[in-house]
């Protein structure tokens, strides 16, 4: 009697329950990307770069070189 009550309790709970949403990592990283370019250029219009801001973009230029180079080798 209690095991069948405990299974459809489940089965209720299953059903109501919601998945948290956690959006994919390539998301989050076009996501930041966006932000420090954004960021990076609004900078150089002001004259005045972040030194965070220009780390991103170095190490955005060595992932593309580095995409580049693996695709030149395929």
């Amino acid at each position: 009697m209690c095991i069948p009550m405990f299974i459809a309790a489940l089965f209720t709970i299953a059903e109501t329950w919601k998945q948290p949403q956690c959006p994919p990592t390539d998301e989050q990283i076009k996501k930041l990307q966006h932000m420090y370019t954004v960021e990076y250029y609004s900078a150089i219009k002001k004259r005045e770069i972040s030194p965070f801001a220009t780390a991103w973009m170095d190490l955005e230029d060595i992932m593309l070189s580095e995409i580049r180079q693996r695709k030149n080798t395929i």
